[in-house]
């Protein structure tokens, strides 16, 4: 059994337990696991919007806005490749004639 078995095991075992489902019942326990569960995400979310503002004072690309030029960047050399590949063809069809 690995540590993952073994510790989910007991986990389940121990939740199981009358007194411990009794307590898990509680409105302001439920409250709390909710909270602990969501802080990572929250924590997350501050940090990014707080690293934009900082960013965006600083006059520094954040990281969507560089991803967006690339993707833009990318689209317009696509574009550019295709007109050219139109001109060379249009030039093949006036020199066929």
């Amino acid at each position: 059994m690995n540590l993952k078995d073994f510790a989910a095991h007991h986990g389940m075992k121990i939740m199981s337990h009358p007194s411990v489902m009794r307590f898990m019942q509680d409105d302001k326990v439920m409250q709390a696991m909710m909270s602990a569960i969501t802080l990572p995400a929250r924590a997350s979310n501050a940090i990014s919007e707080h690293t934009n503002r900082f960013a965006h004072a600083m006059s520094f690309a954040t990281e969507q806005e560089v991803r967006d030029l690339r993707r833009t960047v990318r689209s317009l050399e696509d574009q550019l490749a295709e007109i050219k590949q139109e001109m060379e063809q249009s030039r093949a069809k006036a020199d066929a004639k």
